[in-house]
């Protein structure tokens, strides 16, 4: 079933707070290949926080994870995420188009810190594969 034209626009509600710690950095590094102690928090970090953003978004739209391929994720940064961060994301659906039966979703979601203030905002293109479950 095709995603609804009219969510381009809508927010969702913002994650539960994550606190960045030194174990979930390296955890992260580790897992993209970076070897340990390697330096600053990996650029691609915040993916951590938005992917949340994206299994909200997709459990309040019904949207099944199997069925979306991650098309590109950017990243515009604010300032540099720190250890001892608490992070919150919230997604906007930005972009919607449907082409050869599948569903071309882009989004924006504002990584802000505890205080509100932003550090980061990411956006992607997610492709929702059309046909039968």
């Amino acid at each position: 079933m095709p995603i609804d034209s009219t969510l381009v626009g809508k927010s969702f509600p913002p994650t539960q707070p994550y606190t960045v710690t030194a174990e979930a950095v390296q955890a992260f590094a580790s897992a993209v290949g970076l070897p340990e102690g390697s330096g600053p928090i990996p650029p691609t970090f915040p993916i951590v926080v938005t992917f949340q953003a994206m299994l909200q978004f997709l459990d309040a739209e019904q949207v099944e994870l199997s069925r979306i391929v991650h098309g590109d994720q950017k990243f515009t940064y604010h300032r540099p995420v720190r250890v001892g961060d608490v992070l919150t994301a919230t997604m906007e659906v930005a972009k919607l188009r449907q082409i050869g039966g599948n569903d071309i979703i882009g989004t924006t979601s504002e990584i802000t810190d505890e205080a509100g203030e932003p550090v980061c905002t990411t956006t992607a293109t997610l492709v929702h594969r059309g046909g039968a479950a």
